[in-house]
């Protein structure tokens, strides 16, 4: 399949708020022996994207300093020891980085076929936060059916994927949000949903659960949810950390309860994983999750999509919190 030797691509010239953010000119990038090259249809974007240009969440070595972690498409180039697809094959991709482009590279093993039914951005949705949900929820958190999990943030790309894939294997979900209409939204997806701004998450959750708890807590806000966020916790339960917005450092804080009631905290990055780490995940979401995203149990929730131009503005987006679920880029358009 015949392509350019340059693309448009996002660049950020330098770190700082989303007006950085503007098209530029560059090569088309070529597959290393284990990649694939992608011609990008669609990206999505991601908290992640956010703290990268703001110059706090550089990618690692020999990644794409262009922003952008997930993308859908076609293969339109092998590498030396690429074998499972076939130039023209439509794959979505965890990427280790330069994902708002005309064209992308993508080790092979952190591709999938898009789900039955997707078109682009419907696929390119997928990639981040299943792959983040799956290893930090059901991997770290051991989520199994008939416990209860709590999601800060359940209208977040990862609130709802949390929320949709606890559903459907048997685990009941609690969602904190910031809004009714938010808050509605979560309980749609079939959630029991809490404003926080109206109410105390910890004694919802202690009210519902009749002061059990819940086994599993998968926490974006850091510092300021920590204290409660144990509290929480039933016996043997697990807090899961997968991002720090509201600070990563707590002081004064009881810790008791992690002894007295054999509490595990843990947490991870996806973009310093391994090309095997993550292959592994990706083999987990095509046996377990693939069916119920073709059945359409599950599946993102897409809030609005900007052409690849407008990556500013979806940042701008993003940043506001007042999207619920996905925030797309075009690039086809």
């Amino acid at each position: 399949m015949a392509f350019p030797d340059s693309m448009t691509f996002i660049q950020a010239s330098a770190p700082g708020g989303p007006e950085v953010l503007a098209p530029a000119t560059g090569e088309v990038p070529w597959p290393r022996a284990d990649e694939v090259l992608i011609r990008v249809l669609a990206a999505g974007v991601n908290r992640p994207d956010v703290a990268q240009r703001q110059g706090s969440y550089p990618p690692p070595p020999g990644a794409s300093p262009v922003i952008g972690l997930e993308v859908a498409g076609e293969v339109v180039a092998l590498g030396s020891a690429a074998t499972r697809y076939r130039v023209g094959e439509r794959v979505c991709a965890l990427t280790n980085g330069g994902g708002y482009a005309q064209y992308c590279v993508a080790p092979e093993a952190q591709t999938l076929p898009w789900p039955a039914g997707y078109d682009a951005i419907r696929a390119a949705a997928v990639p981040e936060t299943y792959f983040t949900v799956w290893a930090n929820l059901f991997m770290l958190g051991r989520l199994a059916a008939g416990e209860r999990m709590l999601v800060h943030g359940g209208t977040s790309g990862i609130g709802v994927t949390a929320i949709q894939l606890a559903r459907e294997f048997g685990a009941t979900a609690y969602a904190t949000a910031g809004s009714d209409d938010k808050v509605a939204a979560c309980e749609g997806l079939g959630a029991v949903g809490i404003n926080y701004r109206t109410a105390d998450f910890l004694e919802v959750i202690k009210e519902k659960t009749e002061g059990r708890g819940v086994d599993v807590v998968l926490d974006m806000v850091g510092a300021a949810y920590f204290p409660r966020n144990l509290q929480c916790l039933a016996m043997d339960g697990r807090l899961v950390f997968i991002a720090f917005l509201q600070g990563s450092k707590v002081d004064g804080v009881n810790l008791l309860p992690i002894m007295t009631k054999r509490l595990t905290l843990t947490g991870s990055t996806m973009r310093p994983r391994t090309t095997a780490q993550k292959g592994e995940i990706a083999e987990a979401l095509r046996a377990r999750v693939w069916p119920v995203l073709a059945a359409g149990r599950c599946g993102p929730v897409v809030h609005k999509v900007f052409p690849l131009a407008e990556a500013a503005a979806a940042h701008a987006l993003m940043e506001s919190s007042a999207h619920i679920g996905k925030i797309m880029l075009n690039v086809a358009a």
